[in-house]
Protein backbone atom coordinates (compact mmCIF):
# COMPACT_ATOMS: atom_id res chain seq x y z
CA UNK A 1 0.00 0.00 0.00
CA UNK A 2 1.52 3.27 -0.78
CA UNK A 3 1.53 6.44 1.44
CA UNK A 4 -1.23 8.13 -0.81
CA UNK A 5 -3.28 5.11 -0.67
CA UNK A 6 -2.58 5.09 3.18
CA UNK A 7 -3.80 8.31 3.53
CA UNK A 8 -7.21 7.46 1.91
CA UNK A 9 -7.94 4.61 4.40
CA UNK A 10 -6.64 6.71 7.54
CA UNK A 11 -9.07 9.43 6.15
CA UNK A 12 -11.61 7.46 6.15
CA UNK A 13 -10.96 6.06 9.40
CA UNK A 14 -10.61 9.28 11.20
CA UNK A 15 -14.09 10.35 9.93
CA UNK A 16 -15.29 7.30 11.20
CA UNK A 17 -14.21 8.16 14.54
CA UNK A 18 -14.60 11.53 14.69
CA UNK A 19 -18.47 10.92 13.88
CA UNK A 20 -18.42 7.93 16.78
CA UNK A 21 -16.36 9.13 18.97
CA UNK A 22 -17.71 12.72 19.67
CA UNK A 23 -13.93 13.41 19.99
CA UNK A 24 -12.94 17.21 18.12
CA UNK A 25 -11.89 16.73 14.70
CA UNK A 26 -8.42 18.33 15.49
CA UNK A 27 -7.91 15.48 18.76
CA UNK A 28 -9.01 12.67 16.09
CA UNK A 29 -6.62 13.86 13.58
CA UNK A 30 -4.08 14.48 15.86
CA UNK A 31 -4.20 10.96 16.98
CA UNK A 32 -4.22 9.62 13.37
CA UNK A 33 -1.19 11.73 12.87
CA UNK A 34 0.81 10.59 16.19
CA UNK A 35 -0.08 7.52 16.23
CA UNK A 36 -0.55 5.93 12.42
CA UNK A 37 -4.05 3.48 11.44
CA UNK A 38 -1.89 0.31 13.30
CA UNK A 39 0.68 0.03 10.92
CA UNK A 40 -0.33 -4.00 10.09
CA UNK A 41 -3.48 -5.84 8.98
CA UNK A 42 -4.44 -9.48 8.74
CA UNK A 43 -5.07 -9.95 4.87
CA UNK A 44 -5.88 -13.31 3.41
CA UNK A 45 -4.52 -14.53 0.38
CA UNK A 46 -5.81 -15.00 -2.65
CA UNK A 47 -7.56 -18.47 -2.76
CA UNK A 48 -7.36 -19.23 1.01
CA UNK A 49 -10.52 -20.10 2.65
CA UNK A 50 -10.74 -17.30 5.23
CA UNK A 51 -12.05 -19.75 7.74
CA UNK A 52 -9.35 -21.87 7.42
CA UNK A 53 -7.38 -18.77 9.08
CA UNK A 54 -4.85 -18.50 6.71
CA UNK A 55 -4.51 -14.57 7.25
CA UNK A 56 -0.78 -13.02 6.93
CA UNK A 57 0.69 -9.68 8.94
CA UNK A 58 1.35 -7.54 6.33
CA UNK A 59 3.33 -4.27 7.30
CA UNK A 60 0.94 -0.87 5.73
CA UNK A 61 2.83 2.41 4.56
CA UNK A 62 2.89 5.21 6.67
CA UNK A 63 0.18 7.86 5.37
CA UNK A 64 1.13 10.94 3.73
CA UNK A 65 -0.14 13.37 6.59
CA UNK A 66 -0.37 16.57 4.29
CA UNK A 67 -3.18 14.60 1.97
CA UNK A 68 -4.34 12.98 5.11
CA UNK A 69 -4.90 16.20 6.61
CA UNK A 70 -6.64 17.56 3.38
CA UNK A 71 -9.08 14.69 2.93
CA UNK A 72 -10.02 14.60 6.54
CA UNK A 73 -10.44 18.46 6.80
CA UNK A 74 -11.94 19.23 3.26
CA UNK A 75 -14.79 16.26 4.24
CA UNK A 76 -15.63 17.55 7.72
CA UNK A 77 -15.46 21.15 6.10
CA UNK A 78 -18.39 20.70 3.17
CA UNK A 79 -20.04 17.44 4.81
CA UNK A 80 -22.92 18.81 4.40
CA UNK A 81 -22.21 19.84 0.16
CA UNK A 82 -20.89 16.61 0.32
CA UNK A 83 -23.98 14.68 1.69
CA UNK A 84 -26.44 16.66 -1.11
CA UNK A 85 -24.17 15.55 -4.03
CA UNK A 86 -23.93 11.79 -2.58
CA UNK A 87 -27.97 12.08 -2.07
CA UNK A 88 -28.25 13.09 -5.25
CA UNK A 89 -26.20 10.60 -6.55
CA UNK A 90 -28.39 7.74 -4.78
CA UNK A 91 -31.27 6.20 -5.60
CA UNK A 92 -34.30 8.06 -4.50
CA UNK A 93 -35.57 5.19 -1.76
CA UNK A 94 -31.86 5.84 0.28
CA UNK A 95 -30.81 8.86 1.93
CA UNK A 96 -27.42 9.48 3.33
CA UNK A 97 -28.32 8.96 6.93
CA UNK A 98 -29.27 5.53 6.20
CA UNK A 99 -26.34 4.78 5.21
CA UNK A 100 -23.50 2.93 7.60
CA UNK A 101 -21.34 5.21 9.31
CA UNK A 102 -17.90 3.48 7.34
CA UNK A 103 -19.96 3.91 3.89
CA UNK A 104 -20.62 7.45 5.05
CA UNK A 105 -17.12 8.18 5.49
CA UNK A 106 -15.93 6.59 2.23
CA UNK A 107 -18.29 8.33 0.14
CA UNK A 108 -18.01 11.46 1.58
CA UNK A 109 -14.09 11.39 1.42
CA UNK A 110 -14.25 9.98 -2.28
CA UNK A 111 -16.59 13.13 -3.39
CA UNK A 112 -14.08 15.46 -0.95
CA UNK A 113 -11.23 14.24 -3.30
CA UNK A 114 -13.04 14.43 -6.77
CA UNK A 115 -14.88 18.06 -5.93
CA UNK A 116 -11.63 19.31 -3.94
CA UNK A 117 -8.22 17.37 -6.13
CA UNK A 118 -8.27 18.26 -9.50
CA UNK A 119 -5.08 17.21 -10.13
CA UNK A 120 -6.04 13.24 -9.16
CA UNK A 121 -7.37 11.48 -11.79
CA UNK A 122 -11.60 10.79 -11.90
CA UNK A 123 -10.94 7.20 -12.45
CA UNK A 124 -7.94 6.72 -9.56
CA UNK A 125 -10.17 8.58 -7.03
CA UNK A 126 -13.34 5.28 -7.62
CA UNK A 127 -10.79 2.85 -7.84
CA UNK A 128 -9.09 3.91 -4.33
CA UNK A 129 -12.48 4.37 -2.47
CA UNK A 130 -13.75 1.26 -4.11
CA UNK A 131 -10.36 -0.83 -2.53
CA UNK A 132 -10.87 0.81 0.57
CA UNK A 133 -14.79 -0.55 0.24
CA UNK A 134 -13.79 -4.02 -0.57
CA UNK A 135 -11.34 -3.69 2.98
CA UNK A 136 -14.65 -3.01 4.52
CA UNK A 137 -17.50 -5.07 2.49
CA UNK A 138 -17.53 -8.01 0.76
CA UNK A 139 -21.05 -7.69 -0.57
CA UNK A 140 -22.71 -4.98 -2.79
CA UNK A 141 -21.32 -1.89 -0.91
CA UNK A 142 -18.15 -1.77 -3.19
CA UNK A 143 -20.55 -2.02 -6.07
CA UNK A 144 -22.52 1.10 -4.53
CA UNK A 145 -19.60 3.22 -4.03
CA UNK A 146 -18.27 2.61 -7.61
CA UNK A 147 -21.52 4.01 -9.05
CA UNK A 148 -21.95 6.72 -6.53
CA UNK A 149 -19.01 8.43 -6.77
CA UNK A 150 -19.00 7.53 -10.77
CA UNK A 151 -22.38 9.60 -10.98
CA UNK A 152 -20.69 12.01 -8.56
CA UNK A 153 -17.36 12.80 -10.80
CA UNK A 154 -19.61 12.99 -14.11
CA UNK A 155 -21.10 16.20 -12.40
CA UNK A 156 -18.21 17.59 -10.70
CA UNK A 157 -15.75 16.58 -13.52
CA UNK A 158 -17.87 16.49 -16.43
CA UNK A 159 -14.88 17.89 -18.46
CA UNK A 160 -13.17 14.78 -17.64
CA UNK A 161 -14.95 11.58 -18.23
CA UNK A 162 -18.37 12.60 -19.82
CA UNK A 163 -21.24 15.24 -18.80
CA UNK A 164 -23.63 14.82 -16.12
CA UNK A 165 -25.54 11.63 -16.25
CA UNK A 166 -28.60 13.03 -14.93
CA UNK A 167 -29.07 15.59 -17.84
CA UNK A 168 -29.28 12.59 -20.30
Amino acid sequence: MQARSAARLAAVQALYNAELSGQTPDLVLDDFLKHGIGGKVMLTPEGVDPAGFGEVEHVLADPDPLMLTAIFRGTLARRDDFDEMIAGALSADWTVDRLETVLRAILRAGACELADFPDVPVRVVISEYVDIAHAFYSGPEPGLVNAVLDRIGRVVRAGEIGGDVRSR
